[in-house]
């Protein structure tokens, strides 16, 4: 017989016996997890059918399970199925899968670090989970956190945070707060798509503007140049700066990689947009995939510089945690023939492994490729223009506005 495979949406899913004792959890209602392996029962040969494809508009293969799930079960075929049988109806493997969007209902806002990898020591995350759905994304494994899968459910079960802006205006108005550049779009992307309509975003900024603090936005999208009325007059007094990420300039490599992330021209624009407004912009080549867009390298340098960019970084693809498994399987179903050749100049770039996580050598790698990447990209920089290293942001203008100084105050006078 074949032993029947728990599985959801094409892949290993959560255990139906986890635990879920974080409230957060409780709110996060489970859609219906559609099980395909009925008719594979009685037929071996129908398992090939069955297996994990690629959907429409979404990044993620499958939905494999997390690294926290108590039970991972899986289907083999041990030789005693009877041949006969019925394979799955194409209807049966779902082309579409819905976005939902549940309510995180956290007490704080502002996230804290202290990596030496990056330019700031706390962030903002208005949402969990991020529906462009980029394959490659180094915060898909956080949704195991949540008992979710890094895979599909990263990019179709998000979660909002609608209180942010008071929370956000409740902790910058705290005694002894000390005013950093925050940074916005370094977990999942502040301006996906949920951002239009729920606009949690635009909150933020409208917060950030009120007590003149400084704040720095990477995203891929040009909604950003929606606040651009917000973030002009804050680059003005030195408070904004936005970093676009531009992966690849081929429109179908792109929908692929990111399938609902902008078009890499219209991420271009916003660049040539948020400069005219006076916003600093720069471009963020990330990640550099071994021979899947590092030929692109000095072409998108090229497209950024002449839509205004005072500079450009990159990072070389990182595969921590379940990554590797959606990666792999990502580079099979678009890419089979060149997915052993990328992996393997991974490998030579982590020393044998497909990643390593220490940190001044996480972001580029080391050995003769990330040399080379690392040369061509200093090389293509320095020729365009790209090393105007934009000043630092100003925390010096920060301030607490009065109403909110006085607001204790009268509290305190009903008493």
């Amino acid at each position: 017989m074949i032993a029947r495979r728990s599985a959801s949406l094409g892949g290993m899913v959560r255990s139906p016996t986890r635990s879920r004792a974080d409230p957060l959890l409780d709110m996060v209602q489970d859609a219906p997890d559609p099980v395909f392996w009925e008719a594979c029962d009685d037929d071996p040969d129908a398992f090939d059918a069955a297996l994990p494809q690629p959907r429409k508009g979404r990044g993620a293969v499958s939905n494999r399970a997390g690294r926290f799930e108590p039970r991972v079960t899986d289907r083999v075929d041990d030789g005693w199925a009877p041949t006969a049988g019925v394979a799955p109806e194409p209807e049966a493997l779902p082309d579409r899968v819905r976005t939902t969007v549940a309510i995180d209902s956290s007490r704080t806002v502002i996230a804290r670090n202290s990596s030496p990898d990056v330019p700031f020591d706390r962030s903002v995350n208005p949402y969990r989970g991020c529906e462009h759905g980029c394959v490659y994304c180094f915060a898909r494994p956080t949704h195991a956190y949540l008992g979710l899968s890094p895979g599909l459910d990263f990019e179709t079960r998000l979660t909002a945070k609608p209180d942010a802006p008071e929370q956000l205006r409740r902790e910058l108005s705290r005694r002894g707060y000390k005013p950093e550049t925050l940074a916005m779009g370094t977990n999942t992307d502040p301006y996906q798509p949920i951002e239009r309509e729920m606009r949690i975003t635009r909150g933020l900024l409208e917060v950030l503007a009120e007590f003149e603090h400084p704040v720095m936005i990477v995203t891929k999208s040009d909604l950003v140049t929606r606040d651009l009325d917000i973030l002009g007059p804050m680059a003005a007094k030195g408070l904004a700066k936005v970093g676009l990420s531009v992966t690849s300039l081929d429109r179908e490599l792109a929908r692929t990689l990111e399938p609902r992330a902008p078009r890499p021209d219209k991420r271009l624009a916003a660049i040539r947009a948020c400069v005219a407004a006076g916003v600093p912009a720069s471009v963020l080549v990330a990640p550099i995939i071994p021979a899947v867009n590092d030929h692109e390298i000095e072409a998108i340098l090229e497209r950024a510089a002449e839509a205004g960019a005072d500079s450009a970084s990159w990072v070389l693809l990182r595969l921590p945690l379940e990554i590797e498994d959606l990666m792999r399987e990502w580079l099979e179903a678009h890419v089979p023939d060149r997915a052993e050749r990328v992996l393997s100049l991974v490998r030579q770039s982590r020393g044998g492994k497909l990643y390593r996580a220490e940190f001044g050598r996480r972001m580029t790698g080391e050995g003769p490729y990330a040399q080379m990447i690392a040369q061509r990209f200093r090389l293509a920089c320095a020729r365009l223009g790209l090393t105007r290293r934009t000043a630092a942001l100003d925390c010096s203008r920060f301030r607490v506005p009065d109403r909110l100084k006085s607001a204790p105050q009268a509290q305190m006078s009903l008493f």
